[in-house]
């Protein structure tokens, strides 16, 4: 990214890129000022496009980020960087500090696991069921917000980090572009976006294709991985209706599919000595494992925003699901189980968030959350007998059918005021409580309080306690009946198996920011985490399906340092973030753990499997006419793996993998064509250094398989305004 923007925030933001970006995507940051005056706007809609900017302004400033740490990607730094909005959400996301890359496509923010929860404008998104695919697409994208640290009352349930999303509206960015990109592991990807308005009606859309062989990280490190190919379908859209001067209604659609092969390590035979239907080899380079990820979702939003009172009150749908193929034979002999996997998740949802300015010191905001889901999980597995001693006394599979029904409700309830005693200073302080009806029962009121000093030179500083409640992922838990397996391959050794718990943490945040002029900013930030019954998650077993799991205790600290310059159109930025995550003894979710590493993690802090010690990223973007040159740079010393000592003794994450860097570099020039608009060119380099490096080594806790990085590719694309 070129220009990521890092703020503590101690007022309402106003979003600059609605006021200030014109229609086009990739072409608007090098838009021609010389192509003379724009044709007068008619009176009614320069009054709708007036509304619907007092609107967003409105929007912003019912929620309070008093105190939280806020980095912000606009529309603008995303088109300069490497990739632009060519790239998935998490390849962007990995650019903010402290945001640590992950295999299959995750990332973990301040040493969480997940944790995370999205809004669109303000609204939360329902979680779903996804592993591989990325539900929401760049393209959609006016700005972006990761919000982390010492949360006000109003942000809950997932907390690591807030990645709330302004989307593109047709009032404010009409027009659109066609594009087509695609390079290196057979990528292609074409894509539209269009927005536009009538009267007060408005609309903007995006859509895209994506296939690639390059579709999971590649488990042995090769430019072109065995079986990886995914077909990925991405739609979104955004309608809204400015009622009048003070209301508006809106609706939000959104779709996303995809199909990925499970790659494959070539070489390799079965080693568990099991023989299926008389057959004992198997070549893994024919493994032929598949999984299929679907998610929906709506939003009907009213806005109102008059006099002193602003509020938004939103209902969501969101269905998900996730259907995994094995490989019968092959599976069978590699695992001792080939499991057919369906799971689907149907979330509806109601938030009403209000802020009320009681007088110029006080403002009052307040709101509520509810959520129902109903999760269905579906599962036939084949395995194979055993006798009494463990051998295996038949090669004929059996299969067994496990089912399960669930339905889940969480409520939440908040208030909060922000005080301002002080020009330079202010307060915002509130209380929250949360209740949670599912596999498990659990409910929590919590205190927040965030403080926030600014000087006329340009300092900030800022500091806040948040107690915080966190339920298990609910749409990941699992229904196996361990009893069902008993006697079988696929028998494990532990069969405890308690359900996950809420997390209750105490979280911690002190931190500074200086501004040199305009264009330089410089700050730093630490944190302190201390939580019962931290979440993690794993993935256990063949299905790419992560099942949550619970430390009794955990400990999780860092700071992080940030620098940021924009002038003269050089624009860049840098991170560095330390950070320390450990946990302790294991509450739940027993049975996929063996009976040693329990007996050890329950008598020692051990470093959780996603723990990165040092993580940096920075970027540099420079634009000259209608050229723009860009590159980033991420740099990490590595995720954690097991350690086995010299007596054979096994240390759960107890060694880090090896320290690794990845530079991107592109540039992109747009082309003018009188009436016919625009076009843009654009060339980009991933892996520039093509550095073969691990994510994973397929050990550590709940991790299931060896991950790389991906390796060098060129990508090339075009995109001509609509």
């Amino acid at each position: 990214m070129s220009n990521i923007t890092v703020m503590r925030v101690s007022r309402t933001l106003v979003s600059v890129a609605i006021l200030c970006l014109p229609a086009l995507s990739n072409a608007d940051a090098l838009a021609d000022a010389s192509a003379g005056p724009a044709p007068a706007v008619p009176e009614k809609i320069d009054e709708v496009i007036v509304t619907a900017r007092r609107l967003n302004e409105a929007r912003e400033g019912i929620e309070s980020k008093i105190g939280a740490s806020t980095y912000t990607i606009n529309s603008a730094a995303l088109a300069a960087a490497p990739g632009g909005d060519n790239t998935l959400l998490n390849q962007v996301i990995l650019q903010a500090p402290d945001v640590v890359q992950d295999s299959f496509g995750q990332f973990h923010v301040r040493g969480d696991h997940n944790d995370l929860q999205y809004r669109l404008n303000g609204i939360i998104l329902p979680e779903g069921i996804s592993v591989f695919g990325q539900s929401l697409s760049p393209r959609l994208i006016d700005s972006m917000k990761l919000i982390t640290g010492a949360l006000p009352s109003e942000y809950g349930l997932r907390t690591a980090g807030i990645i709330d999303i302004s989307t593109k509206s047709g009032t404010l960015e009409p027009g659109g572009a066609l594009s087509l990109y695609g390079g290196s592991h057979a990528t292609l990807q074409p894509s539209v976006e269009y927005g536009g308005s009538s009267g007060s009606l408005n609309y903007f859309i995006s859509g895209d294709v994506l296939r690639s062989d390059l579709g999971i990280e590649s488990p042995d490190g090769s430019s072109t991985p065995l079986h990886d190919r995914t077909t990925q379908y991405h739609g979104f859209g955004y309608f809204e209706d400015i009622l009048d001067a003070a209301n508006r209604l809106s609706m939000i659609l959104g779709t996303s599919t995809g199909e990925f092969q499970i790659p494959n390590q070539g070489g390799l035979q079965p080693s568990l000595g099991l023989t299926v239907n008389g057959q004992a080899d198997y070549p893994s380079a024919n493994l032929d494992e598949n999984q299929k990820e679907m998610t929906h979702y709506a939003i009907l939003s009213w806005q109102h925003s008059a006099g002193t009172i602003d509020w938004q009150s939103s209902v969501t749908g969101r269905y998900s699901s996730l259907t995994f193929n094995p490989d019968l034979l092959g599976d069978l002999l590699f695992d001792g189980i080939a499991q057919h996997a369906y799971k689907r998740d149907v979330a509806f949802a109601w938030q009403t968030d209000l802020s009320v300015k009681l007088n110029p010191a006080h403002t009052l905001r307040t709101g509520w959350f509810v959520q129902h889901d109903k999760a269905t999980t579906e599962s036939t597995s084949q395995v194979l007998p055993v006798d009494a001693t463990g051998a295996q006394s038949s090669d004929v599979p059996l299969a067994i059918a496990d089912n399960g029904l669930q339905t889940q409700w969480i409520e939440s309830l908040y208030l909060q005021d922000e005080w301002q005693p002080v020009t330079a200073l202010t307060v915002n302080y509130g209380l929250r409580f949360d209740h949670l009806a599912a596999y498990t029962t659990a409910s929590q009121l919590s205190p927040r309080f965030n403080a926030v000093w600014k000087s006329a030179s340009g300092t900030t500083l800022h500091a806040g306690y948040s107690r915080y409640f966190t339920p298990p992922p609910f749409e990941l838990v699992g229904g196996e009946t361990i009893a069902k397996f008993l006697n079988t391959t696929a028998a494990p050794s532990v069969t405890q198996s308690d359900a996950p718990l809420a997390e209750r943490a105490d979280y911690y945040d002190a931190g500074a920011e200086r501004k040199f002029g305009d264009a330089v900013t410089v700050g730093v930030d630490t944190y302190y985490r201390q939580s019962t019954n931290l979440i993690d998650e794993g993935q256990f077993g063949a299905p790419i399906i992560l099942t949550p799991f619970n430390y009794l205790n955990g400990l999780i600290k860092g700071v992080e340092l940030t620098f940021n310059y924009s002038a003269h159109g050089l624009t860049a930025y840098g991170n560095l973030a330390l950070q320390s995550a450990r946990g302790r003894g294991i509450e739940t979710a027993q049975f996929n753990f063996a009976q040693d590493d329990l007996d050890y993690i329950a008598g020692h802090f051990i470093h959780l499997d996603h723990e990165q010690r040092i993580t940096a990223s920075g970027g540099v973007s420079y634009a000259w006419g209608h050229t723009r040159v860009s590159a980033d740079l991420l740099l990490g010393t590595g995720l954690r793996a097991d350690l086995t000592l010299p007596d054979g003794s096994n240390i759960p994450n107890g060694a880090n993998l090896p320290t690794y860097e990845q530079f991107n570099v592109g540039a992109n020039h747009v082309f003018h064509l009188g009436d016919a608009g625009t076009l843009t060119a654009r060339l980009d380099v991933i892996n520039v250094l093509d550095k073969v490096y691990e994510i994973r080594d397929g050990s550590g806790v709940g991790v299931g398989a060896p991950q790389y990085g991906p390796r060098r590719g060129l990508f090339l694309g075009l995109s001509k305004s609509l």
